[in-house]
């Protein structure tokens, strides 16, 4: 049947009084509606009468042609409320776009009604203080358009608790993808339903979509829209219908792998962690799967890891860990194993401490008077221990010891530190050209140097850098020397063993006056701490001590970094209040110090008291640093808080002082890294071209990078125009918030826009352009990223460039330490291998930031410095010997080359200008010569025809012989590059016909991006889970076979116990000799250097004490060499004149004679 030309006809029937005619005009008319629509929408009148008479009974017809004629007028409210009325008549799998659009739009709808239900879960114990923070940074009445405003979206004193960035009044929040000021989500174009038919019907459809869903399997749409809708009721229930879906499937035919429910929880808890933004939600979604995973028989216990770790739930953990080791099985004991350093990895020290001490501790039983005196637990909890370590068989305490060796990070730390000295590769010849081209007696320069030595080897325990250049550290004075001494922390990371070893000729002495720089003392404690960076179990209470037993300002502002960083999350409040004691004194120089490390101790416990304190005393204050101090630390405590800051953000960012605001930007950052929040980039936004200060405008800008770094693909679009901005702070802030969202990244948008900066007009721009490239190519090799050689060549070009600005030469000596860090095998990560947040790493990159204001703040950076490694273990925690396969090139992630030394060449020839009347003179007296030979020999020979000068005679003539063979090595080195080429043409094709795949040996470098192509060959190794790198354990398929392990090189290395400054042996060369051997070095170098022989005879004698001692200390390590140098108390030299009072001004008038 053709279809209708016109519905004039068919719309007569409408007013006909047959009820059959008026079916029928209904019929025709739904059947053709997508070609006269327009002449149907004249009649709706006639068809809503119809709609609305109870007695017709084609109402739902009538209803779904109203649906179809709206939704063509564009009026889409009114065509769901229709085409819901119409029942089944609207069918949900027709494939058509009026059918997707009213879907989609019950969906939405659904979502908002849904959401808009939901009521948070109640408050955790963290949480119930944070109202008390109201009174302290409550800001006074709140008038309405404050609730609506997108601009600032925190909530403030007086509106309840819950964060305006999930607020019901802009709807959902989870997955809004725009920026658009003026709606509030979807709410703005969503019909407001109130009708209960309409409501019962829209339930009605959405519970047909789900069943469709169902039935085909298709699982994930139903969770997606379940966890945006909040509806944890619709979560539960497809995750147990999959479950049973999976054990059906099983039956009728046996698979290995995941089934469909547990593919299902890993999608909805990656979705619950990288895209649900609200804390509330996201933890009642995680507690749900955590529920649904022990249910399981065989659950996925590296999913129930990651949920225990954020939901902060220790018993959990520790029950699990029990329950794989009492299986008894080398299977489950490894994935003990395994999980146990996933906890280290994600947990905080506060976290791993409970469940340590609610496991085993699978040593003999002690006796009861040795229980007594160490009785630091509750009782009951001892006699639990007691109990069960009697009970305990020889293998089940081993695990457990085992387990508590990983979860106190003392194994991870060991093999991490192993892997980095093994696999250290280091170009020193880069260090050394950075220490050639900045002048060492320039403070700044030399800070630049001793940071990129320390990056350049930090974990590698690799110090020879210090040990070779004894004179250049020599010239370290005050500061400077205290960065050189806490660098020794930097290389040594994680070498727990050793540390008070090697810094004992540095650290301050007990009970006595210490000798020595307060520098170099300082520096230690702050070395002491970096060394055991969160992992402070046995340096805490060494540290404490030292601290509260200083005087010295310098060495109290050493120990509280060093107490910040190894007690990092602990929540300790004994640190915490010699830490508020020093703070309360109200000295500038540690008051910084101080409020940064009252953070670290609370980072992100909430602690209401703690802000309290900080946020009064910042008030109470007149310096400068000690209010900065405390903004950052009151950011630290509300790390990861996320809504639960939004007073304190609302309190501190309407405050008149710039640093506390910038504080408040700074909270912004902490409280919502990693999230992606839309609304906390709209706050930082906001501020980043509003407020009037440059550095808060500059840490607003930066922020964003770590607001977005799961998401580093969406940075250089939205900083793009910042970048360009008038204001070079803010340009500053943009570049580096590319270098930490996008870092290790080698991201090229982010490339394209930082390139230009590097020749901003302004030094700091350029400084922080060439900062966050090196983090942006850190482990990036040429075949990855073609620019990282121009890059590096830059970075080399700026160091030695004598007309460059300080500025950027230190962000250039920064940039070149930072891209090749770790010896080359760390990456920068701010999250962990498993994807969670890493709190050290992300504080790290934060306090660095810092460097702008108080450069020893820049070794932070070193906690953000994570190993790319793969280190099988088995089941015994040894490494054993064997080889994995990557499906790629080996060119692909291979190391970048090592820059060729060259030899050292003088200045560059010159041609010389020889003037045309020396030339001339020269060719008459060549043709006298001539003359002369032809008259003695009386040998005609053929005279040599002499061209004369082309240049007219009052130019200046070019030497022809020295251009001559100027040209011959060029000559030559095109042919040598000619031959090169040639000979490299067959490498080349080598490599483009090079095999892809190849064989790793265990513990080698594996980059992130290179684990997808890491596989297992079968054979007698076999990982317990897919490779995340780090530490992985192997099922061994073989066991009662003897293995091959690998040596562990770190072993045989001894650390020297360097000498004590001023002894007599080692390294006790004080800098006083070394300052001779400079002295005596320039004298004999400069001939015109007036000094008389009395005074060369005592320099060569100190000179010569001086090498003696040298040559004793030649075979240390570079710590005990650089002993006497660092130690030394910078003071006057002996024989040194004092400089002459000024004598007292005279004042003359004109009226007196001068004398």
């Amino acid at each position: 049947m053709p279809g209708l030309v016109t519905a004039t006809g068919v719309l007569a029937f409408l007013a006909d009084e047959e009820t059959e005619l008026k079916v029928f005009a209904l019929k025709t008319l739904n059947d053709d509606i997508d070609t006269v629509w327009t002449e149907v929408a004249g009649a709706l009148s006639q068809i809503e009468a119809l709609y609305e008479d109870e007695f017709f009974p084609e109402r739902q017809l009538a209803a779904l042609v109203l649906a179809k004629v709206y939704f063509h007028l564009q009026a889409y409210n009114e065509s769901m409320t229709f085409a819901l009325a119409a029942g089944p008549l609207f069918k949900l799998d027709a494939p058509g776009e009026f059918e997707e659009t009213i879907i989609s739009r019950c969906i939405d709808q659904y979502i908002s009604v849904s959401s808009s239900r939901h009521t948070p879960s109640k408050l955790t114990k963290n949480e119930i203080s944070l109202p008390a923070l109201t009174t302290t940074f409550g800001g006074g009445a709140v008038d309405g358009s404050a609730l609506i405003s997108p601009t600032t979206p925190f909530s403030q004193s007086t509106l309840p608790s819950k964060s305006l960035l999930s607020r019901a009044s802009t709807d959902n929040t989870i997955l809004d993808p725009t920026f658009q000021p003026t709606k509030e989500g979807r709410s703005a174009s969503l019909a407001q339903i109130t009708d209960t038919n309409t409501q019962l019907a829209l339930q009605r459809v959405i519970e047909r979509l789900f069943e469709n869903c169902l039935k085909e399997g298709k699982y994930r749409q139903v969770v997606g829209i379940a966890v945006e809708a909040k509806n944890l009721g619709v979560l539960r229930r497809v995750i147990k219908q999959a479950s049973e879906d999976g054990k059906r499937s099983k039956n009728k035919a046996q698979e290995a792998g995941q089934g469909p429910a547990e593919e299902l929880m890993d999608y909805a808890l990656s979705i619950c962690m990288d895209v649900v933004q609200e804390r509330s939600l996201r933890t009642e979604i995680l507690r749900l799967i955590l529920d649904l995973l022990s249910d399981i028989p065989n659950p996925d216990y590296f999913a129930i890891a990651k949920c225990v770790v954020y939901l902060d739930s220790d018993e959990e953990a520790s029950t699990m860990l029990r329950q794989l080791v009492a299986k008894k099985d080398q299977n489950t004991t490894a994935i003990a194993y395994q999980i146990a350093f996933d906890l280290y990895d994600n947990g905080t020290q506060e976290f791993l401490s409970k469940v340590i001490k609610s496991l085993p501790s699978g040593e003999a039983p002690k006796k009861p008077e040795a229980a007594e005196e160490g009785a630091a637990e509750s009782e009951p909890l001892l006699q639990d221990q007691e109990t069960s370590e009697e009970e305990l068989p020889k293998e089940t305490a081993k695990a457990y010891r085992n387990i508590r060796s990983i979860l106190d990070g003392s194994k991870a730390i060991k093999l991490n530190l192993e892997f980095l000295y093994r696999n250290n590769h280091t170009d020193l010849s880069i260090l050394n050209k950075v220490r050639d081209s900045l002048e060492g007696r320039n403070s700044i320069f030399h800070t630049a140097v001793t940071f990129c030595n320390a990056f350049m080897n930090a974990g590698t325990t690799h110090d020879k850098f210090f040990r070779d250049n004894l004179d250049w550290l020599g010239k370290a004075v005050n500061w400077s020397k205290f960065t050189a001494t806490a660098a020794l922390g930097v290389i040594h990371r994680g070498n727990l063993t050793q540390s008070r070893k090697l810094l004992e000729p540095y650290l301050p002495r007990q009970g006595g006056v210490s000798s020595g720089s307060i520098f170099s003392q300082g520096g230690a404690l702050y070395a002491y701490g970096l060394i055991h960076a969160n992992h402070g179990a046995g340096a805490l209470d060494y540290l404490r001590s030292m601290f509260t037993a200083a005087d010295e300002e310098v060495i109290q502002h050493g120990g509280a970094l060093g107490l910040g960083i190894a007690g990092m999350a602990t929540g300790n409040a004994q640190i915490y209040d010699d830490l508020t004691k020093v703070l309360y004194a109200d000295s500038a120089l540690n008051g910084e110090a101080v409020g940064l490390s009252m953070g670290l101790i609370m980072l992100g416990t909430g602690n209401a008291k703690a802000l309290e304190d900080m946020f009064t005393y910042a008030h109470d204050t007149t310096h400068e640093k000690i209010v900065r101090g405390c903004a950052i630390g009151m950011a630290l405590i509300m790390f990861g808080r996320q809504e639960g800051a939004d007073v304190m953000i609302e309190g501190l960012l309407s405050d008149p002082d710039p640093t506390l605001r910038y504080g408040g930007i700074l909270t912004v950052a902490m409280a919502y890294c990693g999230t992606g929040s839309n609304k906390a980039i709209r706050k930082l936004l906001h501020f980043a071209v509003s407020d009037v200060n440059d550095d808060v405008r500059r840490i607003a800008v930066m922020s964003l990078g770590f607001i977005l770094f799961r998401k580093p693909g969406s940075v250089p679009r939205m900083v793009e125009l910042l970048a360009e901005s008038y204001n070079p702070h803010v340009r500053y802030g943009s570049a580096m918030a590319l270098g930490i969202s996008c870092a290790g990244t080698g991201l090229d948008e982010a490339i394209d826009l930082l390139e230009p900066m590097m020749k901003d007009p302004t030094d700091f721009v350029r400084q922080g352009a060439l900062i966050a490239l090196a983090m942006i190519m850190v482990q990036q090799n040429e075949v990855m990223n073609p620019k990282v050689t121009a890059i590096r060549k830059t970075l080399k070009k700026v160091v030695g460039d004598r007309h460059e600005d300080a500025m950027t030469k230190f962000g250039a000596s920064l940039a070149l330490g930072i891209i090749d860090a770790g010896g080359r095998n760390c990456t920068i990560g701010l999250q962990t291998q498993t994807g969670n947040l890493n709190m050290a790493g992300i504080v790290g990159m934060a306090v660095f930031t810092q460097y702008w204001y108080w450069f020893p703040f820049t070794h932070f950076l070193s906690l953000s410095f994570v190993p790319t490694s793969i280190i099988g273990l088995d089941h015994d925690l040894e490494i054993p010997s064997f080889k994995f396969h990557c499906a790629t090139r080996p060119t692909l992630f291979d190391y970048p080359p090592e820059q060729e030394v060259k030899a050292e060449e003088g200045p560059a020839p010159i041609t010389t200008a020889i003037l045309s009347t020396t030339a001339q003179a020269k060719r008459r007296a060549q043709k006298k010569e001539r003359a002369q030979r032809r008259e003695s020999m009386d040998i005609d020979s053929t005279p040599t025809v002499i061209k004369p000068a082309s240049q007219p005679a009052d130019k200046m003539d070019v030497d022809e012989d020295k251009k001559a063979r100027s040209e011959e090595p060029k000559d030559k080195k095109e042919g040598d590059s000619g031959a090169e080429k040639e000979s490299s043409a067959s490498p080349d094709s080598k490599k483009k016909i090079e095999k892809v795949g190849y064989e790793i040996e265990n513990m080698s470098r594996v980059l992130p991006s290179q684990l997808k192509y890491i596989t297992f060959p079968i054979g007698r190794y076999k990982p317990v889970k897919k490779p995340t790198g780090g530490p992985l354990l192997l099922h061994d398929t073989q066991p009662e076979e003897t293995k091959s392990l690998i040596e562990e090189k770190l072993k045989k290395v001894t650390t020297e116990r360097a000498p004590v400054a001023g002894g007599g042996s080692g390294a006790g060369a004080t800098p006083r000799q070394a300052t001779a051997q400079n002295m005596l070095s320039q004298t004999q170098r400069g001939p015109n250097t007036p000094a008389n022989m009395r005074d060369i005879n005592e320099l060569l004698q100190l000179a010569q004490r001086s090498s003696t001692a040298a040559a004793a200390a030649g075979t240390g390590s570079g710590a005990a060499a650089a002993a006497g140098v660092l130690t030394a108390v910078d003071e006057d030299g002996e024989g040194d004149q004092e400089a002459s009072v000024p004598r007292d001004f005279d004042y003359f008038t004109d009226a007196e004679d001068e004398d």
